[in-house]
């Protein structure tokens, strides 16, 4: 007999002898008591009680100590059925209470009700789905469509589930489930595993064999990936729904019967990768939303659900500050809620390892998240309306205890076939034992579980469907010698490029011969810049050029090597600039939906979105809902409008004076033209006008592309607006100059002016050059963007300043990072250092503090590196005159890893200065940083 069997078989038996007195007293049976009468050790006993619990087998008392009940057992004793669990309560008389005892049926949840969103984001598909299943006299068949992860597969057992619920179908009623995609490449083996085949049918079919279709009579039959049917097979499915009957392979009359409801399930849309004339079989066609899709708190309800599992399994509390749950929520919007599980799993993975020694809880906060879910926080950061949602659901933390864990589903495909918690455990035990130290543990181990989940979940990826989405877009030949130059970009870089460069790669390939065979050239200004700031990149796409000529037999312009190495260098661009917004609006019910997941599938999320438009809706609700969605999509650079036909092309001033956001608007949308503006406003980051440009007459990767840029004579210029134009002004101008100067050798006029008479300033300013932002302290609302000071001075600022040189195709290559804590550090130094000079001193403190944030691993708010190099500064200077603190108070209370980290810090200073910090000055930074 199993352990578990064991335990549980105690349970019951010892249940039994209980009475209603017994209960009200609070009697039941601990782990330690188990243990001891079974001679197992108590911490599996309490990992198998766990395991009954999430089966709804038993019922857990909290306190001290935790008691346990056989659910059954209760049951009998006070006469009534209890609601499905597991059932976790304070004491037993919660459940014997007069008021509780209620009907069976009363009781009793439909399994829809255990759905997030039941009464929300999923209520009208759970209404179509008991419609289909009570339908007499047998129900409907069904077809679920939705992306990869969205819980089709959850969503059809819960089908099944009411079915029985309701009594449709009995409790031993089949549900089979079969995924099409297993053996897409070989329709005879799939015909034969969905309907059995005769003897003979095949070479190898040596006796005969029963089908799924028998196998699921008087049930469900689930056909996952249902496109993956060859038309044979879905011929042969549509006459089996029409007739109950059917025949096996090799079969040459059907005179099967078998009666079987149908649920397909799939991640195509219906009318492209079916039949038609399967579609008209299946009446009910219910369409999963994406997570993206869903209400926030839907979304967040989801994160906590998945959270409460891992805490259950773990047995310990979760808190995870309010920025790590909006990287969560932003993370997964493509993966969906199963992309969201992974990565859950990954950074629970890696707080229990921290916390495995002496934590009663795992703390997950932002800055320890790894670099691609932090990324989700400022995806999320474009959707302003959901952002606001959020922060009425969560503070500054949500904390999440074990308990409540419902298991909806026998065999979940997305969960792990191993216990993440338990490898890490044992990992851990036997490196300590080793005597290896902390450090060392925590990387390898952590390392482990990158390649335990990505290698579980990457089986997920439809990455052969992507490749087939790609290929109606771009040719084959192209593709594969993207292939090659994504290899070749690789070695040269020695940087691994994800799928999604090599699909932007394609669209750029076919654009680019489509230009050179129609020979239309390219005009960019900044040609000479280019190859200067990026001459490794510039150097491999003569390789590339070189590649092309010797393939396709053409000779390729020099401005075509201009392009590809904008693209290459956008592998290396940490810092990303605010981006055109896309919308795209079409009649139909998914028409534009369906382009903007194409383009967000290939080539990432960029800031685009969808407005759908079934034909019986008016257009005044139309309009509405496009100025609602500008409001909440635009990121301050305009918003791009691609329509199909009618009114909506000439909505875009009409959403202008009612929002204020500069709109382009171009008709005719198509696949293609939605990934060549996401392509253009995400990895070359163009203004509006560019993209509107050179969009205008696009028509496809099969037809020309013409590309033009505006010519602007002018000189380019920044303003900066203070109250009087001087002074406070002047000081302004010098840092925003120190900025550009930092980010590029192109010359751009700064150019002060004060509050009075600002717009005839600025008119006479305009006439001599194109101003490319203004910064300051009061917006002038002209066609620039807006820095104010706070933001200069609290750190976005420089980065907003990165994004419009860029915007206005100049090329920056950073000199040094952080000027603005630099310059006002260095203000401030002049007038507090009298024997240091403070001109040479501060490049020596700025590497101190880059030192600093790499040995703590933490990135400093501008206020607070001002805060540490001007006292680090003040603090050398008191070296010098042997006159440091002295440090008063206890050294045991302060942070050792931060102690350490400094004295790494003193080092910078010594060498570079041959004068150190005393422990004294440094136990007063470390106390100021904590």
């Amino acid at each position: 007999m199993k352990r578990i069997e064991k335990i549980y078989n105690y349970m019951v038996v010892e249940t039994k002898k209980l009475t209603m007195e017994d209960l009200k007293r609070n009697i039941g049976f601990s782990a330690i008591e188990i243990s001891e009468k079974l001679d197992i050790l108590r911490n599996n006993v309490s990992m198998e009680l766990n395991t009954l619990l999430r089966q709804d087998k038993i019922i857990k008392v909290k306190g001290r100590p935790v008691l346990y009940l056989d659910k059954a057992s209760m049951e009998g004793i006070i006469g009534c059925k209890l609601e499905l669990g597991p059932i976790e309560v304070n004491s037993v008389e919660e459940l014997i209470k007069e008021d509780s005892r209620e009907l069976e049926e009363d009781k009793v949840k439909s399994p829809f009700d255990f759905l997030i969103g039941a009464e929300s984001g999923l209520k009208n598909q759970i209404e179509q789905a008991k419609a289909a299943m009570l339908y007499p006299p047998n129900g409907l068949h069904t077809l679920i469509v939705g992306q990869t992860g969205v819980g089709k597969t959850l969503f059809a057992n819960m089908m099944y589930n009411y079915a029985r619920y309701s009594q449709r179908l009995g409790e031993e009623a089949p549900f089979i489930v079969f995924n099409c995609a297993d053996y897409y490449n070989n329709p005879q083996l799939l015909i034969s595993h969905i309907f059995g085949h005769a003897k003979g049918a095949f070479t190898g079919a040596d006796v005969e064999k029963d089908g799924l279709v028998e196998k699921a009579n008087g049930g469900i039959l689930f056909l996952d990936e249902i496109h993956r049917l060859p038309p044979e097979g879905q011929e042969m499915i549509f006459y089996f729904m029409d007739t109950g009957t059917y025949n096996k392979l090799g079969d040459t009359d059907r005179k099967r019967k078998s009666s079987v409801l149908i649920i397909g399930a799939t991640t195509e849309e219906p009318g492209s990768s079916l039949l038609k004339t399967f579609v008209r079989r299946i009446p009910i066609v219910i369409n999963i939303p994406s997570l993206e899709e869903r209400p926030v708190k839907d979304k967040l309800d989801i994160l906590k659900f998945l959270l409460s599992n891992e805490a259950h399994r773990v047995n310990k509390k979760i808190k995870i500050e309010s920025d790590a749950v909006k990287a969560l929520i932003g993370s997964a919007s493509y993966g969906n809620i199963g992309q969201m599980k992974s990565n859950i799993q990954l950074v629970c993975a890696k707080g229990f390892l921290n916390s495995i020694d002496n934590k009663d809880s795992i703390d997950i906060d932002f800055k320890s998240l790894p670099s691609d879910i932090k990324s989700g926080l400022f995806s999320l950061s474009g959707k302003r309306k959901e952002i606001e949602e959020l922060a009425k659901y969560i503070e500054s933390q949500i904390v999440v205890t074990p308990g409540g864990y419902v298991n909806l589903i026998e065999e979940d495909a997305y969960e792990p076939p191993f216990n993440l918690y338990k490898i890490i455990e044992d990992k851990a035990a036997v490196l300590k034992y080793e005597g290896l130290d902390e450090d060392f543990i925590k990387k390898f181990i952590t390392t482990d579980i990158n390649i335990h989940i990505k290698s579980f979940y990457d089986k997920f990826k439809n990455n052969a469907s992507d490749r087939e989405k790609i290929l109606k877009i771009v040719n084959e030949d192209i593709l594969k010698f993207a292939e090659e130059i994504k290899i070749l970009i690789e070695k040269k870089t020695s940087k691994k490029l994800n799928e999604r460069f090599l699909y932007a790669l394609s669209l750029h390939l076919s654009a680019f011969l489509k230009r050179v065979e129609g020979n239309t050239p390219l005009r960019y200004t900044n040609i000479e810049d280019i190859i200067k700031d990026n001459p490794e990149e510039f150097n491999i796409s003569m390789e590339i050029k070189n590649l092309i000529e010797q393939r396709y037999n053409i000779i390729v312009p020099d401005m075509e090597v201009i392009y590809l190495t904008l693209l290459i260098s956008t592998i290396n661009d940490a810092q990303k600039a605010e981006h055109v917004a896309v919308i795209v609006a079409a009649h139909g019910n998914n028409t534009a939906s369906s382009m903007v997941n194409v383009a967000k599938k290939l080539l990432g999320e960029g800031v685009v979105d969808a407005i759908d438009m079934p034909l019986e809706v008016s257009p005044k609700k139309i309009l509405d809902d496009m100025i609602s969605k500008v409001k909440e999509i635009d990121m301050g650079k305009g918003v791009l409008l691609l329509v199909d036909m009618g009114s909506l092309a000439n909505f875009g001033p009409i959403i202008t004076e009612k929002t204020g956001v500069k709109i382009k608007t171009i008709d005719m949308v198509s696949t293609p033209l939605v990934l060549e503006a996401v392509r253009k406003a995400n990895i070359f980051d163009m203004d509006l006008e560019t993209i509107y440009e050179s969009l205008r007459d696009f028509r496809g990767y099969g037809g020309l592309i013409i590309e033009s840029e505006a010519k602007n004579d002018k000189n380019k210029a920044i303003i900066t607006i203070c109250s009087t134009g001087v002074g406070t002004a002047e000081k302004l101008k010098e840092l925003v100059s120190d900025i550009i100067t930092n980010l590029t050798d192109k010359e751009i006029e700064i150019i002060p002016v004060g509050v009075k008479e600002l717009d005839k300033r600025i008119d006479s300013i305009k006439n001599k050059f194109n101003i490319m932002a203004s910064v300051g302290i009061m917006n002038p609302n002209i066609s620039a963007p807006f820095i104010s000071l706070e933001d200069l001075i609290g750190g976005s600022g420089e980065q907003m300043l990165t994004g419009i040189v860029q915007q206005h195709h100049i090329q920056v290559k950073p000199k040094d990072t952080n000027i603005v804590v630099k310059d006002l550090c260095l203000d401030s130094l002049k007038q507090f250092l009298t024997f240091l000079n403070p001109f040479k001193v501060i490049s020596v403190l700025m590497n101190f503090l880059r030192v600093l944030e790499a040995n703590l691993n933490q990135k400093f708010d501008n206020s607070m590196c001002i805060k540490i190099v001007v006292h680090v500064g003040c603090a050398l200077e008191r070296m010098v005159v042997n006159d440091g603190l002295i440090f008063r108070d206890n050294i045991d209370e302060l942070d050792e890893n931060v102690i350490n980290a400094l004295k790494n810090c003193n080092n910078v200073v010594k060498n570079s200065l041959n004068i150190e910090l005393s422990d004294d000055e440094i136990y007063y930074i470390v106390e100021m940083l904590q």
